[in-house]
């Protein structure tokens, strides 16, 4: 569970959410499984029932839990969920979704560079850097551009979710992206907690996303570690 104090964190009953719809989708969690009591579920993510029960409410609004009266909570696997994750594709290597998180590194605004493709209206972009955990495993670093024309974002208003992020500050909806996996060289601002170092070859993946207009408006570069999380891409 990340740092709920933290700001830019979600809220702790989101936490939960997200974690579990992770698990349910990398089957880590199966359909018909019956979870353990409320109370020591919320000991295991070290919360309050109150809270677990916010967490479990989201669940059952969206398909994914059964409630039985006396006999406990029951996954209810399939479909597709609504996940402020949904795009994010790197799960633990050892199994399990676990829950994305991330540390700014650094927000600026400033010049497309020539590596880039086409996209927005605009030379310049808000560039995000940052390293990405699934749960407190650092596995990734980012950089993600948002194309000025979009409007901008104050650091202080970023969230673990760029695209929860986009919402609530520019009414920005992501609707669909585009990704290249394959590989690429870390590069040089990559801070020591990410184990391959600057330099070396690694997994990559480039993505365009696309929000409600024609033209991509967010281009991103991820250099992830393989052997602490897979690229995964499942179709319902």
């Amino acid at each position: 569970m990340t740092d709920s104090t933290r700001a830019d964190a979600l809220p702790l009953h989101m936490q939960i959410s997200e974690l579990m719809i992770r698990d349910i989708a990398a089957g880590r969690l199966v359909d018909g499984q019956r979870l353990p009591p409320e109370r020591q579920l919320a000991e295991a993510h070290g919360t309050t029932v109150r809270t677990l029960r916010k967490a479990l409410a989201v669940l059952e609004l969206q398909g994914l839990l059964e409630r039985r009266q006396g006999s406990g909570n029951y996954v209810r696997a399939g479909g597709q969920p609504v996940s402020v994750y949904s795009m994010f594709r790197l799960e633990h290597a050892q199994g399990g979704g676990g829950l994305p998180n991330a540390r700014i590194l650094s927000v600026d605004l400033t010049d497309k560079d020539a590596g880039q493709p086409d996209y927005g209206t605009s030379a310049q972009g808000t560039r995000f850097r940052r390293l990405r955990f699934l749960d407190r495993t650092p596995i990734a670093v980012e950089e993600i551009w948002l194309d000025a024309g979009a409007g901008a974002i104050p650091r202080d208003q970023v969230q673990d979710s760029l695209y929860l992020t986009y919402k609530r500050s520019l009414k920005l909806w992501i609707t669909r992206a585009e990704d290249r996996v394959g590989l690429g060289v870390v590069p040089d601002w990559a801070p020591e907690a990410f184990a391959p170092r600057p330099g070396a070859t690694c997994a990559y993946i480039e993505r365009l996303s696309w929000a409600q207009g024609p033209r991509a408006v967010e281009f991103s570069r991820t250099w992830y570690d393989h052997e602490r999380a897979l690229y995964v891409q499942r179709l319902i």
